[in-house]
C-alpha cells in the first residue's frame, strides 16, 4: 500500500516529488524518501516518520535534478526505520534505484541466488531484491534489465527504476498493483495514483500487467514482458477534482476502502501463502509450544472482535483446541483464570485501542504467551505484547472499519492453519488445498465487487425503516455481527444481531411486516437449519433478504431478496459474505444523507476506556 511518484521533463522535480507525496500519503507514513539524478551521481534523502519529516530533511536549498522517483512506505517487510526507505539501491548506490508497492513473494530465492553471485544487501526489506536483480541484468540497456528482472518476480507489485546513466528516463512495471502514467508538456510522471500528479495534468495513459513502461519527456513507450513487442496505448483525460483525486474517484473514502479489500486481503496473504505452503514469520512460538498449546483467548473491541468470533470457529475446527473470543472491556475487568499454555491474541486495526492494551498488559503479567495483530507499525501494541503479526490493509481512513475487517480476516485463518499443521490436525493436502483457496479469495472478492447485485433496489426499499434484524449461524454468525454494526454505525438505525437459534428465544417478538431480516443462508452444514429459521421469520411476516452462494437456486424460494456471493470452502465465506452487507449498510446510509466518512459520535481510534 506504498506510495510512487516519478517525474521526468524540464523543470526541477524536488518540489514536484515532495508534492506528489503529499497526495500519496494515505497510502503510507512510516518513511518517505526521493532518489534525484544529479551530474555526479543519485542523491538520496530518507526519512523515518511522516512526510513533514523528509521535508525537513529535503531542506529548501537547491537540487537542479529534472528526473527523480519519491515514495511513501507502508511498511510490510522490516522495520520502520531508515535503512527500509525507499528508494533502494542495488550494490553500486550512485547508479541505480527503485521504489516499489507490494510484496515480492519469492525474495527469499532470489535474495539466495543474489547473494552467492556477491550482492550485498542493506536492508531488511523484499523490495531491495528488484534493485539488484536489474543491476544483474543489466548491460546498458534499463529497458531490457528491467524486462528481464520482471520475468523473475513472483507476486504482486508496482516498482519504478532510476538509473544515473539514463537521463530523462524511468523505467517501471506492474503486477496487480496500480502504476498509471501522467502525460505533460515535455514532462512526464508514472506514479501509483492520478491523485500525485492531478495538480499538473489530468492526461493519462493505464500501465497493464506483464508490461513494462519506459517514460521520458517526450512520451511513453509500451512493452509486451512476455512477447517484448511495443504494445500502443490510448490516452484518456480524467475530471476529478482535488477531494475526489484523494478518494481516486469514488464519491467517499468508505466506498474506496470498500473497493480496495482484494488488494488489501492479497498484501496480507501476500508471501505468507506461496505455491501450497505457509510462512508464518512473527508468530513468535516454536511449533513445540504451539503443539502444547492448550487454549486460546482472543482479545478486541468493535470490528476487531468480531473477526476474533471468526477466528474462533476455524481455530475450533481446523486446530481442535479451544478457543474464547471476548470483548476486552469486559475480559479484563473479570479476574480471568490463565496459564503458560495459553495463547492470548489482541487485534486492534490502530494498534492503541486501550482496552485491548489493557487486557494484553494483564495477559502477559499472568504469563500467557502473548500475540498482537495489527495494522500498523510501531504503535503501542507493538511493544505491550511478546509478537507481532501485521495485517497489510493499508491507510483505511473511513471510521467505519471494512477492508481491515477482511484483511484481519485473512491473517487469523493463516494462524489457524499454522496451528493445524504443527499440531496435525488437518492432512497436508487439505491445508494446501485450503491455503489455494485463500490465495484465490481476492479474485473473488473483486469479482462480487464490480458485478451486478439488487443492493441499490434493496437499499431504496428499505432506507426508511425503524428496525433491522440480522441472522446467521455458525461461521454466517460473526458476519451478521459485523454487518449488523456497520449499519448501526453509518445510518444510525437500531439493529439487532443474533445467532438464528436464539431468535425464537425473544427477538422474534420484534418482528412484524415492516422489519427486514438479513439472513446469512451461504453454503454450509447448518443451512437447513438456517433456511428453518427464515421460514419462521416469514411466518410473521418479515421481509428476508438473504446472503447465499452462487449457484443455490434452493433458497430463492425462502426469501424475498437474495444476493449471491462467490463460492469458496464455508469457513472461508466469511469475507465474501460480509461484502454485500457493508454495501447495504452504505448505500442505506447514503439514501438517509448521512456522512458515511464520519458518523456521528464515533472516532477511528478508541484511546480511552
Amino acid at each position: 500500500m506504498c506510495g510512487i511518484i516519478g517525474y521526468v521533463g524540464p523543470r526541477e522535480c524536488k518540489s514536484l516529488l515532495l508534492q506528489g507525496l503529499e497526495r500519496l500519503e494515505y497510502r503510507g507514513y512510516d518513511s518517505a524518501g526521493v532518489a534525484l539524478l544529479e551530474d555526479e551521481g543519485l542523491d538520496y534523502v530518507r526519512a523515518v516518520g511522516n512526510l513533514q519529516v523528509l521535508k525537513e530533511a529535503a531542506g529548501s536549498n537547491g537540487s537542479h535534478s529534472t528526473t527523480g522517483l519519491g515514495h511513501t512506505r507502508w511498511a510490510t517487510h522490516g522495520r520502520v526505520a531508515e535503512q527500509n526507505a525507499h528508494p533502494l539501491t542495488g550494490c553500486e548506490d550512485s547508479r541505480l534505484a527503485i521504489v516499489l508497492n507490494g510484496i515480492v513473494e519469492n525474495y527469499r530465492e532470489l535474495k539466495g541466488s543474489l547473494e552467492s553471485d556477491g550482492h550485498t544487501f542493506s536492508s531488511e526489506t523484499d523490495a531491495e531484491v528488484v534493485a539488484h536483480l536489474v543491476e544483474r541484468h543489466y548491460d546498458g540497456d534499463l529497458v531490457t534489465a528491467v524486462e528481464a528482472a520482471y520475468k523473475e518476480l513472483e507476486g504482486h507489485f508496482a516498482f519504478v527504476v532510476i538509473h544515473h546513466d539514463h537521463p530523462n528516463l524511468l523505467v517501471g512495471a506492474r503486477l496487480e498493483c496500480p502504476l498509471v502514467v501522467g502525460i505533460g508538456d515535455d514532462e512526464m510522471f508514472l506514479a501509483s495514483s492520478i491523485a500525485a500528479f492531478l495538480r499538473e495534468t489530468r492526461r493519462v495513459q493505464l500501465i497493464e500487467d506483464g508490461e513494462v513502461v519506459a517514460i521520458t519527456p517526450q512520451g511513453a513507450t509500451f512493452i509486451d514482458v512476455a512477447t517484448g513487442a511495443e504494445v500502443p496505448r490510448d490516452e484518456m483525460e480524467v475530471d476529478w477534482d482535488d477531494e475526489g483525486a484523494e478518494k481516486q474517484g469514488y464519491e467517499t473514502f468508505m466506498l474506496k476502502e470498500i473497493y480496495e479489500q482484494p488488494d488489501a486481503f492479497r498484501e496480507t496473504i501476500g508471501d505468507r501463502v506461496r505455491h501450497g505452503r505457509l510462512e508464518l514469520e512473527g508468530l513468535g512460538l516454536s511449533d513445540k509450544r504451539l503443539r502444547n498449546l492448550r487454549r486460546v483467548v482472543i482479545l478486541a473491541c468493535g470490528t476487531a472482535y468480531h473477526s476474533g468470533v471468526v477466528a474462533r470457529y476455524v481455530l475450533e475446527e481446523w486446530a481442535r483446541i479451544p478457543v474464547e473470543p471476548d470483548i476486552a472491556s469486559e475480559w479484563r475487568y473479570r479476574n480471568p483464570v490463565l496459564s503458560k499454555d495459553t495463547l492470548v491474541i489482541g487485534i486492534s486495526q490502530s494498534g492503541e485501542t486501550a482496552d485491548t492494551l489493557a487486557a494484553l498488559r494483564l495477559a502477559r503479567e499472568s504469563g500467557a504467551h502473548t500475540l498482537g495483530i495489527t495494522n500498523l507499525m510501531g504503535t503501542q501494541i507493538t511493544r505491550e505484547v511478546d509478537s507481532v503479526l501485521y495485517t497489510r490493509a493499508g491507510l483505511e481512513t473511513s471510521v467505519a472499519a471494512s477492508k481491515t475487517f477482511t484483511a484481519q480476516v485473512g491473517l487469523l485463518y493463516l494462524v489457524a492453519l499454522k496451528l493445524a499443521q504443527v499440531r496435525r490436525t488437518l492432512p497436508e493436502e487439505e491445508i494446501a488445498s485450503l491455503l489455494d483457496e485463500l490465495d484465490s479469495l481476492p479474485d473473488k472478492m473483486a469479482a462480487f465487487l464490480d458485478g451486478d447485485h439488487p443492493i441499490e433496489e434493496i437499499a431504496r426499499r428499505h432506507f426508511d425503516k425503524p428496525f433491522f434484524l440480522y441472522l446467521g449461524r455458525n461461521i454466517g454468525l460473526p458476519v451478521c455481527l459485523e454487518g449488523a454494526l456497520k449499519l448501526k454505525e453509518i445510518s444510525y438505525i437500531p439493529t439487532e444481531a443474533y445467532s438464528a437459534g436464539e431468535m425464537k428465544h425473544g427477538p422474534i417478538a420484534l418482528l412484524d411486516e415492516s422489519t427486514p431480516v438479513v439472513c446469512v443462508a451461504t453454503d454450509s452444514h447448518v443451512y437447513d437449519k438456517v433456511v428453518s429459521n427464515i421460514q419462521e421469520t416469514r411466518a410473521r411476516g418479515a421481509q428476508v433478504i438473504a446472503i447465499a452462494t452462487d449457484g443455490n437456486e434452493d433458497i430463492q424460494h425462502h426469501a424475498d431478496d437474495v444476493i449471491f456471493v462467490p463460492r469458496t470452502h464455508p469457513f472461508l465465506q466469511a469475507v465474501l459474505a460480509v461484502l454485500p452487507l457493508q454495501l447495504l449498510a452504505y448505500r442505506i446510509a447514503r439514501l438517509r444523507g448521512l456522512n458515511v466518512d464520519q458518523p456521528r459520535n464515533l472516532a477511528k481510534t478508541v484511546t480511552v476506556e
